[in-house]
């Protein structure tokens, strides 16, 4: 993967133990043998890790973590990402990325070929008005490679969990989160959405899950993108999911 947070022992660790808990209170607790993908929606810290351990009373241990870019408030239609605990589930099947740009030249989806993984519909916290319980469509997915991908590390998406391409492909090709994808494929079932040259891993995992750790300072590991770069976006250009 091009972005990756080199994450101090002490941060993988507290992390761990948020992720036990918010799958314990999901009667989760016992989860073993597969992939979870954790974000943490806080405003100074955005970023993604992929957890693994091989035993329901062993720890969690961090195979690596990416910037990402979650709900940003203040404007209409945006969310605030949703806490909780997400399955990923053909019921609410994934696509691809067409890669066409928009009214304002943005690939909102990202580049051709990326694949969104959806979550379906989902009640979260309008960042809005006056706020309020509405339903948005969750997803994770790419996001424009040339304009959006160098602005993850802040808040800056509708609501979903904006992540690198390469993270992206990386999640796609090795079926991390395809534990349910890959039975129906494995049933003889067969997904478009399901690349045949993916490389599957035999620990495929099926859940998402959002915290937000309540940091009140930005950690030196999860750096902020250039002022620069923000500086370079004109008019609308920064408002696609």
């Amino acid at each position: 993967m091009t972005r990756r947070l080199t994450v101090p022992l002490a941060y993988q660790r507290a992390y761990a133990q948020r992720l036990q808990a918010a799958l314990a209170a999901k009667g989760l607790d016992a989860l073993a043998r597969q992939y979870v993908v954790l974000v943490d929606r806080n405003p100074n810290v955005q970023a993604l890790f992929i957890y693994f351990r091989g035993d329901p009373a062993g720890p969690w241990t961090l195979i690596g973590a990416s910037p990402v870019s979650t709900g940003w408030p203040g404007r209409y239609d945006h969310f605030i990402t949703p806490l909780g605990v997400f399955e990923h589930t053909p019921q609410n099947m994934d696509f691809r990325a067409e890669g066409t740009l928009n009214e304002n030249r943005i690939r909102g989806y990202g580049a051709r070929d990326m694949r969104i993984f959806d979550f379906g519909w989902i009640d979260a916290q309008r960042g809005w008005g006056k706020g309020g319980i509405s339903s948005m469509r969750f997803q994770m997915h790419a996001t424009d490679p040339d304009k959006l991908e160098p602005l993850l590390g802040i808040r800056h998406s509708k609501g979903c969990v904006r992540i690198p391409g390469s993270l992206d492909r990386f999640l796609d090709h090795h079926g991390i989160l395809d534990a349910d994808y890959q039975a129906m494929a494995d049933a003889g079932i067969s997904l478009w959405v399901l690349h045949p040259d993916r490389a599957v891993t035999p620990w495929a995992g099926r859940y998402l899950v959002v915290i937000d750790s309540g940091a009140k300072v930005r950690p030196s590991w999860s750096p902020q993108p250039r002022p620069a770069i923000r500086a370079r976006m004109r008019g609308n250009e920064d408002t696609a999911d």
